[in-house]
């Protein structure tokens, strides 16, 4: 058999021009506290501006997102970031893009209107390409980023129409489409048979999904509550809390339709770290360590009463800030762990978000509360 060689676009800056698709973009959950929402399900690849499902974008993924606990995701939300700078979720990983009709009818559209299709994150193919060998069955060369040799990829019968199963390519996590390891994922588009998975490591995996949840929490933005507000005296403490129900757990569900995967992401608000924005200060605890309640608050609002009292979260700052304020920061610890099909679970690094609050600190050493 004859293999004809491909053409291949290498250049990074082609990526964000022309990629194949074929990826419905993740659906992010509508609805009110206590109800899951999710859009209508459509299993039909999504093109560019025209329709062309070669031509879409290779960070579209199918994975579908639901928040269980009833947030939107939208508001005065912001993200987590990783107290592990090492870790990431993955960049990419493998997913079912086409069914057998679905591909046939985007290569007869190639065909048709010309340009380039890509078979995983990096490589684009002709359409006379596409058509020897998904389906007059021609191998083609397929270059292993990791080991840097060409493999043998198998050729397919007119798109392998009539099998049940689907045919899977890479997916790069959106941001990432010019990261280096994109191009671990260098296989070109394969089938896989349905109800299976790639036997691949960069196959997915509970866990996948799980980190890719982890990437979409957002949790809610909100300063903490302080007494003195804003304004402090000197040698006397201000008292730091928030409320009951200000930070509850944040969960997000992650699914890969038609491979039975799923992973639902928890956030749980463990600590409040208070760093004062000077030396000349003192907190309490002396960590500055503020932990979580068994009702969910933090620390103790402030009562009438107890301006010399010690707060079990607070802070006593010990020299006047004399027109610059001090830049309270308050960062909240949130754990998180994560379950998914076949009873997979386990842990992620703890996520931290941090707000800065101006503080004025005045001479007067007495105040009226």
């Amino acid at each position: 058999m004859t293999v004809r060689r491909r053409r291949l676009y290498w250049s990074s800056a082609a990526l964000s021009i022309v990629m194949v698709g074929g990826l419905a973009p993740a659906a992010h959950a509508n609805g009110t506290p206590g109800n899951t929402t999710t859009p209508p399900a459509d299993e039909s690849p999504k093109g560019d501006a025209n329709g062309r499902t070669l031509l879409s974008s290779v960070s579209q993924s199918r994975i579908r997102l639901t928040y269980p606990d009833g947030r939107t995701g939208s508001g005065s939300m912001e993200d987590l970031t990783s107290v592990d700078p090492n870790w990431e979720p993955p960049v990419c990983w493998y997913e079912p893009v086409f069914t057998p009709e679905q591909l046939k009818s985007a290569v007869a559209d190639l065909k048709k209107n010309g340009g380039l299709g890509a078979v995983n994150a990096h490589e684009f193919w002709t359409s006379g390409i596409f058509v020897d060998h998904y389906e007059e069955g021609e191998e083609q060369d397929n270059f292993d980023v990791n080991s840097s040799q060409n493999t043998m990829a198998k050729g397919y019968k007119d798109y392998n129409v009539g099998k049940d199963g689907m045919f899977w390519r890479s997916v790069v996590r959106k941001g990432h489409e010019h990261d280096t390891k994109a191009w671990d994922c260098g296989r070109v588009m394969f089938w896989q048979d349905a109800g299976t998975i790639p036997d691949d490591e960069h196959a997915p995996t509970p866990e996948t999904l799980a980190a890719y949840a982890y990437d979409q929490i957002d949790v809610p933005k909100t300063e903490v509550e302080l007494k003195p507000r804003t304004k402090s005296t000197v040698n006397l403490p201000t008292w730091v809390w928030l409320d009951k129900g200000t930070f509850k757990e944040v969960k997000v569900r992650a699914e890969l339709p038609g491979t039975g995967l799923w992973a639902e992401t928890t956030a749980k608000p463990i600590a409040l770290h208070l760093e004062p924005g000077t030396a000349d200060a003192e907190t309490f605890p002396a960590s500055g360590d503020c932990e979580i309640n068994a009702d969910g608050s933090i620390g103790t609002p402030y009562t009438k009463g107890k301006a010399d009292e010690t707060p079990p979260c607070g802070i006593r700052y010990l020299r006047a800030s004399n027109g610059e304020p001090y830049q309270l920061k308050a960062s909240i610890t949130w754990e998180i762990s994560w379950e998914g099909n076949g009873g997979a679970q386990g842990d992620l690094p703890d996520g931290t978000f941090e707000t800065t609050q101006d503080m004025e600190v005045q001479e007067i050493q007495s105040i009226n509360r």
